[in-house]
């Protein structure tokens, strides 16, 4: 099926300011993208690379004074649910991959070795695998309440599970720490989730944070925040948490006025 996706920013700045922006799918689905658009101004002064963990962002500097930032993108994916296996086992430190150990270890967002004792208290006796991280998904979606004026840019996991309050970040942020405090990789993404085959949302729409966890010899998608198999995510970046994934990183001041992001099934 086709999805589409976008968003736009409103800015203001007292003067240019260079600025790293991140919405765009992820190079692993170039493939997968229909058609896409920049506004002009965008197309023009802009220039893109990829990240560290493979990411797709885009550099420019924008002028003083209001400025306008707009992608939009058809996707093509596949008409099935999150994957889930609940025989996944957790794998041994000295036998997991090379390049999933970062992920098993504390980061800005997400501290691990701080939440460790409370994390072992609630979750050090369960069963390992697939069990043990859906326990931990159920504990954050039912234990936080989800608010939109309920964070802060640099809310951290011990701070939402200080106040029980948070937004999809947040709860990812949680979920990750707590796996990791279990020795278990997991690692932070977000994109576009449409609202498809689920209740409808009469929120206003915007990005989506979930959880990646590392089980057997792959990594599983689990959403604390929505705490469902859902279809139709567009995966826009990945890391250690939101950190290494944030939509807009600006070099100097900026101000967002407004921000607008749309995720729906394509008819064409």
């Amino acid at each position: 099926m086709r999805v589409h996706v976008g968003c736009e920013f409103v800015q203001t700045a007292a003067a240019p300011v260079h600025a790293v922006i991140q919405v765009e799918p992820r190079p692993d689905l170039v493939g997968s993208i229909i058609r896409e658009t920049w506004d002009d101004q965008t197309a023009e002064l802009s220039s893109s690379y990829t990240d560290q963990f493979a990411n797709l962002c885009r550099r420019l500097t924008l002028p003083a004074g209001t400025s306008v930032l707009r992608y939009d993108a058809h996707v093509e994916v596949e008409r099935v649910h999150d994957d889930a296996d609940l025989d996944a086992r957790e794998v041994p430190a000295d036998q997991l991959p090379n390049d999933a150990l970062v992920y098993a270890m504390p980061s800005r967002f997400c501290p691990s070795d701080e939440l460790a004792p409370f994390a072992f208290e609630m979750f050090g006796k369960l069963e390992p695998g697939w069990t043990r991280v859906q326990t931990i998904c159920n504990w954050v979606h039912d234990s936080i309440e989800f608010g939109y004026g309920n964070t802060y840019p640099t809310k951290t996991a011990a701070d939402v599970l200080r106040t029980r309050q948070g937004v999809c970040r947040d709860f990812a942020h949680l979920a990750v720490t707590f796996c990791r405090a279990m020795n278990i990789p997991a690692r932070y993404a977000f994109g576009y989730l449409p609202d498809i085959d689920c209740p409808p949302n009469h929120d206003l729409m915007d990005f989506c944070a979930w959880t990646e966890v590392y089980l057997g010899d792959r990594w599983w998608t689990f959403d604390p925040r929505n705490n469902a198999r859902r279809m139709g995510r567009v995966l826009i970046g990945r890391g250690r948490d939101a950190l290494d994934v944030a939509m807009v990183t600006s070099f100097g001041g900026l101000q967002l006025e407004s921000m607008t992001v749309w995720a729906e099934e394509s008819p064409t």
